[in-house]
């Protein structure tokens, strides 16, 4: 729905994969929203709003700008309709620079948005002011609170998909912390997938 590079239609059908030659595309210009309200489109719109109008349904987004209009008055059409539902928005900049996501979080208080150095909650602006670490919390905090580079002020880490995705990896996992030898494993595996000169690079 938010991106359909690589997407074609094939006797009826969409086929997902077929490259830069693809040209069932959505691009961002004028015809946008119109070439959304056609198929497959305007199908997986109703099934957004449909999984949204589904009693105590959580939706989880991340690298979504909340600039699209299109998408926006799907999720504010059902979050009024469905006060049981809820949408976290995990948002890379800083409130300041999510004002679209920040926007229809005021207006509907069932959508929360964290951002980078604070959130929006219940409709209510705030900034994060971490307290002290409970005992043994150190490694849980890190995993979401931190510099997003070395040096930097620390800030809120779920917005940046590399470090949501292993929050959720660590969510299942029994031990929070990796040793040596696994990161190195880790590392040197991603180095034989990658062609030569990117490896190199690396």
């Amino acid at each position: 729905m938010h991106g359909s590079i690589g997407w074609a239609l094939e006797n009826g059908a969409v086929v997902r994969g077929k490259g830069r030659g693809a040209t069932q595309l959505v691009y961002p210009d004028h015809l946008k929203y119109d070439l959304t309200q056609k198929q497959p489109y305007s199908a997986l719109f109703e099934r957004l709003k449909h999984f949204l109008l589904t009693p105590d349904t959580l939706l989880l987004t991340t690298g979504f700008s909340f600039r699209d209009a299109h998408i926006c008055a799907v999720l504010d059409e059902a979050l009024a309709m469905n006060a049981n539902s809820a949408v976290l928005a995990f948002q890379y900049g800083t409130l300041k620079n999510e004002e679209p996501a920040c926007r229809l979080a005021f207006d509907r208080p069932n959508l929360t948005v964290y951002a980078s150095d604070g959130a929006v909650v219940g409709g209510v602006p705030g900034m994060w002011r971490p307290g002290d670490l409970p005992k043994h919390w150190s490694e849980i905090r890190s995993i979401f609170w931190g510099p997003k580079t070395p040096g930097e002020q620390a800030a809120f880490l779920l917005g940046d998909f590399a470090h949501f995705a292993r929050f959720c990896a660590l969510a299942q996992a029994t031990d929070l912390t990796r040793s040596p030898d696994v990161t190195a494993e880790i590392a040197a595996d991603a180095s034989e997938q990658l062609p030569a000169n990117v490896a190199a690079a690396q």
